[in-house]
């Protein structure tokens, strides 16, 4: 467990490694389903959090996640031996018993929601469980088909839009090109083939673009750094089924990302792009000005490139991408506490989602309602000046108002809709342009409750 200095040199290795032999210990004699020891997959779990810069708790926890449930130590112990805060992270994600329970999916339901409940008090719990679930997606191949299905399942339908939401992009990525593999075997090898067939031609066209931008960059005296990226198979699958067309008709199979030294350098490279190439309007997305609710910071545009290519580039400061990366486990820091001071604030939606959550009559009712505020997919509509805000799908002109500021939402009295008069229930779409009219004497009611859709207008 040394290797973790490179990630956190300020780590409490003492603690560390006295997790580590604990959990050796513990699990000494069990095997996985491939046949090896199980204590590889704790290390496996605790290497995957020290990417993301987990602090050193979060690491012992990881390490020891399993060993209430599958092994004779007990909460007690293990409070004793290391700390109380170690030993709640770990019962946060320790299982029900499955014999309280009538069916899987009851039982899956209820660990689901208690994982989650146990997040909403600290969010590392699910932190950990990301990457345990990530660990046993890329072990999967070891197990029944059957429970193949069914794990992959879940995971595409609740742990990587989790992953989404709190901006774990990577971790999210792989989670679902896994379940694909899984759930749709004969769709991923198909897009596994085509994707390689063309591969080299593909990436010398990349780096021809990749040189051009750079060499723009570099003329303007602008500090940043250009790379192609590979999209993931699971978002190729997705927009040929929402678009309805064939593996050849999708051509934005590369992603371009541009890393800057700083914000005001974003948005000069945004214009050198522009003028290199014509842009998608209706595409254009800056969560620079206009953070999504995660934290999440870039511009986004698509470009109509050389080669007859639509490109889609991301643009973004050094920072920002390391929070993009490493989604809310970025804010640990490793001087005093190891714990950004904004951190709380940062992760407050989430926590609010999962509380407003908890008296569901069931664990079924539980999830299908969390859906609802973590599994949308988002629409861009604009400010009267041109101004583009991010909202869920089936967002309304309240939640507009909101999303702008909470006094515009406050005082909402009317809307309209490129020029139109509607409702304040009125569904909006993509691209539109809503005006906002506001009246000192206008006050929330009760029924804008059954109105609004996001988060921050409830």
């Amino acid at each position: 467990m040394i290797e973790s200095k490179e990630y956190n040199p300020h780590a409490d290795f003492e603690l560390i490694e006295k997790a580590f032999t604990l959990s050796k210990n513990a699990h000494k004699g069990e095997k996985r389903a491939s046949g090896k020891p199980y204590f590889i997959h704790p290390i496996q779990v605790s290497r995957l959090l020290m990417e993301l810069n987990a602090d050193s708790a979060s690491i012992c926890a990881a390490l020891l996640h399993d060993v209430l449930e599958n092994t004779m130590m007990t909460y007690d112990k293990l409070s004793k031996e290391l700390n109380k805060e170690i030993a709640d992270l770990v019962e946060g994600l320790t299982n029900i018993d499955k014999f309280k329970f009538e069916s899987r999916e009851e039982y899956t339901n209820e660990n689901i929601r208690k994982v989650l409940l146990a997040s909403s008090k600290d969010i590392r719990v699910i932190l950990i469980k990301l990457t345990d679930r990530l660990h046993n997606m890329r072990t999967l191949k070891y197990v029944p088909k059957e429970k193949q299905k069914r794990i992959a399942k879940v995971t595409l339908d609740i742990f990587a839009p989790i992953a989404e939401k709190l901006g774990l992009w990577t971790v999210k990525g792989e989670l679902e090109d896994l379940s694909l593999r899984y759930l749709e075997p004969k769709i991923y090898q198909s897009l596994k083939n085509k994707i390689g067939e063309k591969r080299e031609d593909r990436e010398k066209k990349t780096q021809e673009i990749v040189s051009s931008i750079q060499t723009e960059l570099d003329k303007n005296k602008i500090k940043a750094k250009v790379f192609g990226r590979a999209k993931y198979f699971y978002s190729i699958y997705r927009k040929m089924k929402r678009k309805d067309k064939s593996f050849e008709e999708i051509f934005d199979l590369i992603g371009i990302r541009i890393i800057t030294s700083n914000e005001d350098e974003c948005y000069a490279t945004l214009n050198i792009i522009h003028n290199l190439w014509p842009h998608k309007k209706i595409r254009f997305k800056d969560y620079i000005k206009y953070p999504k609710d995660n934290g999440y910071q870039s511009i986004h545009t698509t470009v109509y490139g050389p080669y007859n290519k639509i490109l889609e580039i991301q643009v973004r400061g050094l920072k920002m991408h390391y929070e993009a990366e490493g989604g809310f486990a970025a804010h640990w820091k490793y001087a005093g506490t190891e714990r950004d001071k904004e951190f709380d604030q940062k992760i407050e939606w989430f926590k609010q989602a999962i509380e407003w959550r908890r008296f569901s009559k069931n664990a079924g009712e539980f999830i299908e309602n969390l859906k609802l505020d973590f599994y949308e997919n988002e629409i861009v509509v604009l400010t009267p000046k041109g101004e583009p805000i991010s909202l869920k799908e089936d967002s309304t002109p309240l939640d507009f108002a909101y999303e702008v500021h909470t006094s515009i939402g406050n005082h909402c009295a009317g809307a309209t809709v490129n020029g139109r008069a509607v409702s304040l229930d009125y569904k909006l779409k993509s691209g539109q342009i809503v005006n906002i009219t506001t009246k000192e004497k206008t006050k929330p009611s009760r029924a804008w409750l059954n109105i609004v859709n996001t988060n921050r207008a409830r």
